[in-house]
């Protein structure tokens, strides 16, 4: 076997996933600008934060790609050849990198809750690291059984939206709370669009996705529902917050998203969703956060 390249890390990495752990430490960081008041910002805090769940995401894809190689999955796969699945590094190496990165992860975390003295964060720091392994680890690897939205929902728009901010202020606000449902939202979009892509495949691996359960014309709707519902709460936001009213120009890349997905007959176009889809993810955390802070 070669040695995996640099090239070959970095696709296993899955950029493209980044802006879902980026989108939530925006718009957390627009909340706790507003609960702390004009002038008032924590950047040592908001960057722990960003380290945390950048390293987490990564860390997140490495675990995804040795468990799924190992159990067999990606030998039905039609995206892009996986590092474990594919043969191109081997599985204790990629095992390996998916625990560095949870180890950085960690001391991110650690020494933010050192820096807070908020000491019962480290149980929502161990439950965010064993909902990043059990995704598809374990015995009975919970992405398996059609609950990835579920934990998606919960880990990266709730926790990574509402902490964000309670490590920068100290309380859950409404606009953390309600900002971490829209996120969690469009993050569920863009895992439901990659697996309507992985319908087939999955079936056959025996993974039981929620597309995998529902078909695909069901993920195609449920898809577009997950996506569009994040502008009805930034609606409401704009009554408060003017600036709000700009997010409503991320429909221009999540309209295109969802028309491609309800028509797309290939595998090509459900990626291409899926970037427009992870694309809107950042620019609504973006543009909701600057609201929220101005």
């Amino acid at each position: 076997m070669k040695p995996a390249t640099a090239a070959d890390w970095v696709s296993g990495a899955r950029l493209r996933t980044l802006p879902l752990a980026i989108a939530p430490v925006l718009l957390g960081t627009g909340a706790a600008i507003v609960a702390s008041g004009p002038g008032v910002y924590h950047p040592v805090r908001a960057l722990l934060a960003l380290a945390a769940a950048l390293f987490l995401q990564v860390g997140v894809n490495y675990a995804n790609d040795y468990s799924d190689g190992i159990r067999g999955t990606d030998a039905f796969r039609v995206g892009p050849a996986r590092l474990t699945g594919g043969g191109v590094a081997n599985p204790r190496t990629v095992l390996r990198v998916a625990l560095v990165f949870f180890g950085l992860a960690t001391v991110a975390g650690l020494t933010l809750v050192i820096l807070t003295q908020y000491w019962w964060l480290l149980l929502v720091g161990v439950l965010a690291l064993a909902a990043a392994w059990f995704y598809t680890g374990g015995k009975k690897p919970y992405g398996y059984l059609g609950l990835g939205e579920v934990f998606v929902f919960v880990f990266f728009g709730l926790v990574a939206t509402a902490g964000t901010t309670y490590v920068q202020v100290g309380e859950f606000t409404t606009e953390s709370v309600l900002g971490g449902v829209a996120i969690g939202l469009i993050s569920c979009a863009v895992l439901m669009v990659n697996n309507l892509r992985d319908i087939v495949p999955d079936k056959a691996a025996g993974k039981r996705t929620l597309a995998v359960r529902i078909g695909s014309t069901a993920s195609r709707v449920v898809f577009c529902v997950f996506l569009l519902l994040p502008f009805v709460i930034a609606g409401a936001f704009s009554l408060v917050y003017p600036l709000a009213i700009f997010t409503f120009f991320v429909l221009l890349l999540a309209l295109p998203a969802c028309l491609i997905t309800i028509t797309a007959t290939s595998a090509k176009e459900l990626i291409l969703a899926l970037k427009l889809t992870s694309l809107a993810a950042l620019a609504y955390g973006l543009l909701l956060g600057i609201a929220f802070a101005f």
